[in-house]
């Protein structure tokens, strides 16, 4: 269906411009007058393009990383939904708890990676939990990294993943949250370290 509206020349805004069903980006032929749509943002945010986006400046992406449990002492805290995508650094010495974002549906699709760049030490843990416990799990595959070929351990039963006592520098596990009614959540581990990780 064609396009009708106002036909508008350049325009400068000072400040953001908004809109709450997307942006188009158009071009139109000088002979036939056909319009074709080059770049387009969906009222989610997605964009897409039917050309190639060029930029005057370089683009750097670099994951978030967060400390917190790098601390030296024993940390219990959250995670939240805004730290998707981040790396999350463990100082294993003390007694550790993780705590993933709080129930919501805008969580699905989330993930984390988790890393130990101090050794968990002897007699102690760091537990990344889920926190809405009812009917809430861990569909996870833990495998040991050190060693001859091991093979992982399946499970899908289980509220909380642990780096055991005495799990090495270079231990890690990405978590991803693959559903999440409000309710209920299901999060995926996926982890390499030594000794094998667990989730009960």
């Amino acid at each position: 269906m064609p396009r009708q509206g106002i036909h508008m020349a350049n325009t400068t805004f000072n400040g953001p411009v908004r809109s709450e069903n997307g942006f188009i980006g158009i071009s139109k032929s000088a002979t036939t007058g056909a319009v074709t749509d080059l770049i387009t943002i969906s009222s989610t945010g997605a964009l897409s393009s039917t050309t190639t986006i060029a930029t005057s400046s370089t683009l750097t992406a670099r994951r978030p990383i967060i400390t917190t449990w790098e601390a030296s002492g024993a940390i219990t805290a959250a995670l939240t939904i805004a730290q998707s995508g981040s790396i999350v650094n463990i100082h294993g010495t003390l007694d550790n708890v993780i705590n993933l974002p709080a129930s919501s549906e805008a969580n699905t699709g989330a993930y984390f990676d988790f890393v130990v760049t101090t050794a968990v030490g002897a007699g102690t843990t760091t537990t990344v939990v889920i926190p809405t416990a009812t009917g809430s799990t861990f569909l996870g595959q833990t495998q040991l990294a050190a060693g001859t070929a091991a093979n992982p351990v399946i499970t899908n039963s289980g509220d909380t993943f642990t780096f055991v006592n005495s799990t090495g520098i270079g231990g890690r596990c990405r978590i991803e949250c693959v559903t999440d009614d409000g309710t209920k959540q299901i999060w995926v581990a996926t982890s390499a370290s030594t000794p094998i990780a667990t989730i009960g």
